[in-house]
């Protein structure tokens, strides 16, 4: 099945304390149906020191269901639903439902 959420979309929380936030995916797990979004679902970690990094309590995102994020819509950044058309040089592309606008290629 074609991947709804990619690497690089611009995408909106709808759920959840970070519930109307936005953010840029940083990376999708499709086995377990998860994503990575910068700056959305900070977790603290304890960090041990070593010999590359500094120890100590880091902020780092955890990863979020893709139930509960949306595609912000290219022309109001609005959440949407992805819809797919084939095109007529037969590439098949991701589309808006809520505006109709062409998401990628």
């Amino acid at each position: 099945m074609a991947a709804k959420v990619k690497k690089g979309d611009k995408v909106v929380v709808l759920t959840g304390r970070d519930k109307g936030r936005s953010g840029e995916v940083i990376s999708v797990m499709p086995k377990e149906d998860r994503a990575l979004v910068r700056g959305i679902n900070l977790v603290k970690k304890h960090q041990k020191q070593t010999q590359n990094q500094e120890g100590g309590i880091v902020s780092k995102e955890a990863a979020i269901h893709l139930s509960n994020i949306a595609i912000a819509d290219p022309k109001d950044g609005q959440p949407t639903r992805v819809g797919f058309r084939i095109l007529d040089d037969g590439r098949k592309v991701r589309f808006a439902k809520r505006s109709g606008d062409q998401i990628d290629g």
